[in-house]
């Protein structure tokens, strides 16, 4: 999809064409380890650093920034959002604003990403690379924009993510880099995206929605307790997703930790009478 001004100007078109080159670059890179020494620290390196930023993409982009279902301090809340804009999907308040739009026309025409309205490609990544999205709007994330650090974070968003790339080639050289960086990234994307796409087509709904949301347990391993979306679709202000001690949530369970420390607190909770209603 693109923009009529991008139709009519073959310059703004050559210009969306190329800020697209990284992102498909980053997948050649993937394939650099059939050419280099095999080491299981590499492995390591990838899943390591695909977990871990995935914990900061669930707990923070989604749950705090997007949700705000927990509470934190200034501080806290810039070191949450350049930790979780190291995963590469752009600024902490474009991805709050996207995802609130998500929710409040969630399988509708006006939805950025549904599955069942504009097939799997669009929903699961071809929305993060047209033009039509780019921008971020600052209108839906009032809350959010008032804070001049977070605003900063958002125009520079290529800072953490370089920042991390560069961390990681000074003290493991290419080995690192390529392993730790741009697999565990790609790694990352897809599971991220995963939610926006099968997250709406497998699975099974337990509340009724206005949506296609659903519940997966396969998903909810994938992506730290994401997985769980009808529930979280259902009851959007709760900071715990998987609403029963059956149903994984390890975003949560590292939250609580980060309660225990105090650098977090007021981790909402589901009503208990919606558990008890569900479990009748």
């Amino acid at each position: 999809m693109a923009t009529t001004a991008a139709i009519q100007n073959p310059m703004s078109s050559t210009m969306v064409f190329l800020r697209r080159i990284p992102f498909f670059l980053a997948h050649l890179v993937c394939f650099a380890p059939f050419f280099m020494e095999f080491k299981i620290s590499g492995v390591a390196l990838a899943l390591g650093f695909y977990y871990g930023r995935m914990f900061f993409v669930t707990g923070a982009y989604h749950r705090y920034f997007s949700h705000r279902t927990y509470k934190t301090s200034r501080i806290f809340q810039f070191i949450l959002a350049y930790l979780a804009m190291t995963s590469s999907q752009k600024g902490v308040l474009w991805w709050a604003a996207h995802h609130r739009t998500h929710h409040r026309y969630s399988d509708t025409d006006d939805d950025v990403h549904s599955p069942s309205l504009s097939g799997f490609w669009w929903s699961h990544v071809g929305w993060i690379l047209s033009p039509t999205t780019e921008k971020t709007n600052y209108s839906l994330v009032p809350d959010l924009a008032k804070y001049p650090e977070l605003r900063w974070l958002n125009r520079w968003f290529l800072v953490p993510p370089v920042s991390l790339a560069v961390t990681l080639f000074f003290f493991g050289g290419w080995h690192a880099l390529v392993w730790g960086f741009f697999i565990s990234t790609v790694m990352l994307w897809h599971g991220s995206f995963s939610i926006n796409s099968l997250a709406h087509i497998i699975g099974r709904a337990r509340y009724p929605t206005t949506d296609l949301s659903k519940n997966s347990l396969p998903l909810a391993l994938l992506t730290m307790g994401e997985g769980w979306h009808n529930n979280h679709h259902y009851y959007q202000a709760s900071t715990r997703q998987g609403f029963f001690w059956w149903e994984l949530d390890i975003t949560y369970y590292g939250l609580v930790i980060l309660s225990w420390l105090g650098l977090i607190w007021d981790l909402r909770q589901p009503p208990k009478s919606l558990i008890a209603r569900t479990a009748a």
